[in-house]
């Protein structure tokens, strides 16, 4: 059983209930659902998830004191710990303080701090460069059940909508190391016989070339042991995917480097064919790197095309 559907069910039968008939009063100020850290917030979660942090039980989100005080909060965190602890062959493990990180009680703001360090639900410009793609991933997956109240989703949706000269300053640094590190140094490592050094040189430019096509498609970059997987879903070049995959997992050795630039000549040609289709280049050639600084010259904010071009990476 997929985690979200067993946390929606279990707040269904349970959660829901207890909320209903125990706090009527605080109900309208609460946010329900499960969202953060975890492959099931993802959707993709499956046997192996199952050996720690996967058990029946949701989140509840509360806004500031001024409006949900502690002792509520704690009344809260006591109803949350006696729900049952079996549900559909799952066990709730025993949490302290109630609810741990993942489940039961937690302020909004605590919330969305730890996840992407903002405070007081806004975030200026600048502060979008200091927030990993993954963080903006964990403070934006999973599914909200319940939010009559609109604080959490509010501040959610913010962090759907990365403004667009971060987007582009972004994309630009990474193209920029897609460039350098398989265009230009992975044949001159080669060159010298620095077998292990070549495969920093890719892993360097896959990273980036992940990060582009996640930006590309208007979305965060996962944590990275789930990034390939979620490649696979993507609208725009999810078939770079298995590309990638291939440069990860094939040595130096014998006729294999040849191989292994030609797919990186491949993956870039792809990536400029899309900046170049999508008019946000203006570059006519196959160097990435100048693409990379016609994309930063596209954007809009002075304050923000005029940092180093690697300032966001």
């Amino acid at each position: 059983m997929k985690g979200l559907e067993l946390a929606r069910e279990y707040y269904e039968t349970y959660g829901k209930p207890m909320l209903e008939e125990q706090f009527p009063e605080l109900l309208p100020y609460l946010a329900v659902g499960l969202v953060g850290s975890g492959s099931e917030c993802l959707g993709f979660d499956d046997d192996i998830s199952e050996d720690h942090d996967f058990e029946p039980g949701f989140c509840i989100f509360l806004p500031g004191e001024d409006i949900v005080d502690r002792k509520s909060a704690f009344q809260l965190e006591r109803a949350y710990a006696k729900l049952p602890k079996e549900f559909k062959g799952y066990t709730r493990a025993a949490m302290s303080p109630v609810g741990g990180s993942r489940h039961g009680v937690i302020r909004t703001e605590d919330f969305y701090k730890e996840k992407a360090g903002i405070t007081g639900g806004t975030i200026g410009k600048m502060d979008w460069f200091r927030i990993p793609a993954y963080a903006l991933r964990e403070a934006t997956d999973g599914e909200v059940f319940f939010d009559e109240y609109g604080e959490f989703t509010r501040i959610r949706e913010m962090l759907f909508e990365m403004p667009e000269d971060v987007r582009l300053k972004k994309l630009a640094g990474h193209l920029l190391l897609m460039a350098q590190a398989g265009q230009y140094n992975y044949p001159r490592i080669i060159g010298r016989g620095e077998k292990a050094a070549a495969q920093l040189a890719v892993y360097e430019f896959v990273k980036s070339a992940i990060e582009v096509i996640f930006l590309l498609n208007y979305e965060y970059a996962p944590y990275y042991k789930w990034s390939f997987k979620a490649m696979r879903s993507l609208l725009v070049l999810p078939e770079l995917e298995e590309t990638l995959y291939t440069l990860m997992t094939t040595d130096n050795e014998g006729d294999n480097p040849e191989g292994k630039y030609q797919l990186i000549e491949q993956i870039a040609g792809k990536v400029i064919a899309f900046l170049m289709d999508q008019g946000m280049t203006k570059a006519t050639c196959g160097d990435l790197e100048k693409h990379a600084y016609s994309v930063n010259d596209s954007i809009a904010d002075g304050e923000i095309r005029n940092l180093n071009i690697l300032y966001a990476v």
